[in-house]
């Protein structure tokens, strides 16, 4: 059988290809290494949060994917929760940045609610007091349970659209020739397609390494940890000070140059912690995180080792957040996604007219993939119209 597209990665960005692909009447084939999604797609906090980016090409990507979260949900339970996000401030000056931002979103008719240090209180009485000063709540944003989401979008469309994924199929090779690709499958399979697209995370071994090796790319490593279920309810996505420091939507405020260098937290800042908390319907929560860089040709050592230190700074932070003395953490993990250098924003590169490869979206995945993947299906099929 020949298929008009093979994706290559079944991750967020992989699967809403495949998603765009068939909703364009495309027939198309997702091929896989792995047995199941292993890599970043799953190792998230699952927190759908287009008030991370400034307003423009990313943010509006994150609109729309958060309206087709939604959408599949009242299809389908595919993990996801309406329970909005709060950014807490931990300071008179990023709540000072936290006004700015609430003023541009409401510009952008992105609506927003500021809260007062008592409404902050209010939405959960385990914040500690000697926290907050206040915060700005975004009511339509959604949090996902990001290792339920993925196979149960796979799900919805291998019912509705009949694309399969197929697991433990490793492409070792992609041959162009006059009518199209031919995805050489390791064990001996080949798959033919018109067109292939390349959404391989951080796997730059295996297909075109001379082209990943000449990349502006690097590799992120986050840690981050799942508490014990915890005997009160923490509405969404939380975010706190750190993250207002380190988010672009927020660094794009003229008074982000303002913010206290008192409140800084050179330490947390140097292993690049932002704390967040999100629960799960369990009860536990997830609980991170950190970010440390490698070049995408060196990469890390392996994915075992955990750096008790870091892990430790974002406990000691999150107590200093949540009223919390005997938190006990459940697990540890890793997780590790592709980003550009500099200023570039994701890996694009078409070989042959043929096989378009798109990586290196860095943590823009969960909440920016869906629209993202419209957009460049679009773009893809426009320059191939004469």
């Amino acid at each position: 059988m020949k298929y008009d597209a093979v994706v290559v990665g079944a991750g967020i960005l992989g699967t809403f290809h495949a998603f765009e692909l068939a909703k364009n009447g495309k027939k198309v084939v997702v091929l896989e290494k792995d047995p199941q999604p292993r890599e970043a797609t799953v190792r998230n906090f699952g927190q759908v949060v287009p008030s991370g980016f400034p307003v423009g090409r990313w943010h509006h990507y994150g609109r729309y994917s958060t309206e087709l979260y939604k959408e599949l949900q009242s299809k389908k339970d595919v993990g996801i929760h309406n329970n909005g996000s709060l950014y807490i401030a931990s300071d008179p000056t990023e709540m000072a940045v936290l006004e700015e931002m609430h003023q541009r979103f409401m510009d952008a008719d992105y609506g927003s609610q500021l809260y007062t240090k008592e409404q902050v209180l209010q939405h959960c009485d385990r914040i500690q007091s000697s926290y907050a000063v206040g915060g700005l709540y975004f009511p339509q944003e959604v949090s996902a349970e990001s290792r339920r989401l993925i196979k149960c979008i796979q799900e919805y469309l291998t019912e509705v659209y009949d694309i399969p994924f197929c697991y433990n199929h490793t492409v070792i090779d992609l041959e162009s020739n006059s009518s199209g690709v031919v995805a050489k499958v390791a064990g001996g399979k080949h798959i033919e397609a018109e067109m292939a697209f390349v959404c391989n995370g951080r796997d730059f071994q295996i297909l075109y390494p001379d082209l990943f090796n000449q990349a502006n790319i690097e590799v992120t490593k986050l840690q981050m940890m799942l508490t014990e279920a915890l005997d009160f309810k923490l509405k969404g996505n939380i975010l706190t000070g750190m993250t207002i420091r380190r988010y672009e939507s927020f660094k794009s405020c003229n008074s982000y140059a303002n913010l206290d260098p008192a409140n800084a937290h050179p330490e947390l800042a140097e292993q690049g912690i932002h704390v967040l908390f999100k629960q799960r319907p369990d009860g536990t929560v997830v609980l991170g995180d950190s970010h440390v860089y490698a070049d995408n040709s060196v990469g890390f050592d392996n994915g075992f080792d955990e750096e008790a230190y870091i892990n430790n700074l974002i406990i000691d932070e999150a107590k200093n957040i949540l009223d919390v003395p005997n938190l006990k953490i459940k697990g540890y993990w890793s997780g590790y996604y592709a980003q550009m250098k500099g200023d570039e924003e994701i890996y694009e590169m078409t070989v042959d007219n043929k096989v378009h490869i798109i990586t290196g979206i860095g943590g823009k995945g969960m909440t920016a993939s869906a629209g993202y993947a419209k957009e460049n299906i679009a773009n893809v099929f426009a320059l191939a119209t004469p």
